[in-house]
C-alpha cells in the first residue's frame, strides 16, 4: 500500500469519509476514538466533522450522561460515549493511585484519605447518582468549605510536591472509582472549570487483562493499524501488557502494522476515494493523535514546507491545525475572533470543496463556539502570531 492510499485508509477508519453522517456522539467517538479533551474544542470539531453534530446537541449528551469527559489511558482525560465508561475508568486509575502516593511520602495514611472520601460523598449526597433525585454539585472551592477540618493542608512540603491539601487526591480517587463525577460548570466541554456530582458509576465487569485487551481492540480499530510504538505511545502498557494485549484482541500484523483481522481482509483490496473530502480538523484530532504521526500525513512533496522556521513535517504535534484531503494535509488553519474568520494558509489553489467546507467550519465555529481554542489556556492573544503568519502565507 502506497503512502497516498494508507493516509485514505486511516481517513476512512476514522470515519472522516462520510460514513458516520448521522450517527449519534456516543456512536461516533465508539467508532473514530475518544476525543482528547484538555478543555480545548477538539470534541465539538470532531462530532461535527465526521456526523455534523452541532454544540447544542453535543451538550444535550453530555447533560444526559451519553458522552462523558473522564480520565482513562494514560490518565488523560478523553469524551466517550457511556458504553466504555467503566472499563475505560479503569484504565486511568493508576494515574489516581500514584498522585494518593505522593501524600503516602508526606506523611499521610491512607486511613486518613479514606475517612475524607466518605466526607466528600457526605456532602455530595451519596447514592443520589444512581437516579433518586438530583445529586448535589458543588465546586473544590464550595467542597472544602463545607468539608471544613477533614481538609489537611500540606504546607510548603506538599506545595513542592504539587499537593498543597489532601482534597485533590480524594477527588481523583473518587472519581477513578466512578463513585464522583466532574461536571463543566457551564455545560460546555471547551473549558476546564468543574464542579463535582455524585455518581454511584456501576463497576467494570473487566478484569485489568480484559480491559487492556478491549482498548487495544478498540484503539487498532480507530487506526486501521498501528505500530508497537505507536500502541505503547498511545496505551502507556508496558512490553508484556502490550502483548498480551495484542494477542488478546486476536491482532496480526502486516506491513510492520498491527491490526484487526477484519481489517488486514478490508485493507488488502481498499481503494482511495477519487473526490476530494475534505476536512478541518484540530491538531488534537485522532487522526493524528491516535499515533501521533503528523508528519505521515504530508505528501512527499510538501515534506519541506516551512511556515516561519518550523518545519512541518519535522513536527511531533503540528503548531496549527490541518486542512485534511482524505488524509493529506493540504494546509493549515487558526480562527480569528476578533475577524470572526479562518486564518488559513493552503499549499496549493483553492477548489470549490476547500472554499466551501472553509466557510461551513467558520459559520460552525462562530455560531456554535465562539472561538476555536486549543487547549483551556489558548486565547486569541496567545496565537495572534500564528494567525498574522498564516496570513501572510496565504
Amino acid at each position: 500500500m502506497n503512502s497516498a492510499t494508507q493516509r485514505a485508509w486511516s481517513w476512512h477508519k476514522q470515519g472522516l469519509d462520510g460514513s458516520l453522517e448521522g450517527h449519534g456522539s456516543g456512536r461516533v467517538l465508539s467508532a473514530a476514538g475518544w476525543a482528547r479533551s484538555v478543555g480545548g474544542a477538539n470534541p465539538y470539531l470532531t462530532l461535527f466533522a465526521r456526523a455534523g453534530i452541532r454544540r447544542e446537541e453535543a451538550d444535550a449528551d453530555v447533560a444526559a450522561l451519553r458522552i462523558h469527559e473522564l480520565p482513562t489511558a494514560r490518565g488523560c482525560t478523553y469524551v466517550l460515549g457511556a458504553d466504555d465508561f467503566a472499563w475505560a475508568l479503569t484504565l486511568g486509575a493508576g494515574a489516581a493511585e500514584a498522585q494518593a502516593k505522593v501524600l503516602d511520602k508526606l506523611d499521610v495514611p491512607r486511613s486518613e484519605l479514606a475517612a475524607l472520601e466518605g466526607d466528600v460523598l457526605a456532602v455530595l449526597g451519596a447514592g443520589v447518582g444512581h437516579g433518586e433525585g438530583s445529586p448535589a454539585t458543588l465546586d473544590p472551592k464550595e467542597l472544602k468549605d463545607r468539608l471544613g477540618g477533614s481538609v489537611r493542608s500540606l504546607g510548603e512540603a506538599g506545595k513542592k510536591k504539587g499537593a498543597s491539601t489532601t482534597l485533590p487526591a480524594v477527588l481523583g480517587l473518587l472519581q477513578a472509582d466512578g463513585r464522583i463525577r466532574r461536571v463543566p460548570v457551564n455545560g460546555r466541554l471547551d473549558q476546564q472549570r468543574y464542579s463535582y456530582a455524585a455518581w454511584g458509576l456501576e463497576p467494570a465487569t473487566e478484569s485489568p487483562e480484559q480491559a487492556r485487551a478491549l482498548l487495544m481492540e478498540r484503539y487498532l480499530g480507530w487506526t486501521g493499524g498501528a505500530t508497537l510504538k505507536e500502541t505503547r505511545w498511545f496505551t502507556a502498557f508496558t512490553v508484556a501488557q502490550t502483548k498480551a494485549a495484542l494477542a488478546g484482541a486476536g491482532a496480526v500484523e502486516a506491513d510492520g502494522l498491527w491490526m484487526l483481522p477484519a481489517d488486514a481482509d478490508e485493507r488488502e483490496n481498499f481503494v482511495a476515494p477519487k473526490d476530494e473530502q475534505i476536512q478541518l480538523l484540530a491538531g488534537s484530532d485522532s487522526l493524528f493523535l491516535l499515533r501521533r504521526n503528523a508528519a505521515s500525513h504530508f505528501a512527499e512533496e510538501d515534506a519541506g514546507r516551512q511556515l516561519g522556521s518550523t518545519r512541518l513535517a519535522l513536527q511531533a504535534d503540528l503548531p496549527d491545525h490541518p486542512i485534511v484531503d482524505r488524509g493529506r494535509i493540504i494546509g493549515l488553519w487558526q480562527y480569528d475572533p476578533g475577524e470572526e474568520r479562518i486564518a488559513h494558509w493552503l499549499f496549493g489553489a483553492p477548489t470549490k470543496a476547500v472554499t466551501q467546507r472553509l466557510k461551513e467550519v467558520e459559520a460552525f465555529i462562530r455560531e456554535d463556539l465562539g472561538d476555536f481554542r486549543s487547549f483551556s489556556l489558548d486565547s486569541p492573544s496567545s496565537r495572534q502570531k500564528r494567525i498574522d503568519a498564516l496570513n501572510a502565507a496565504g
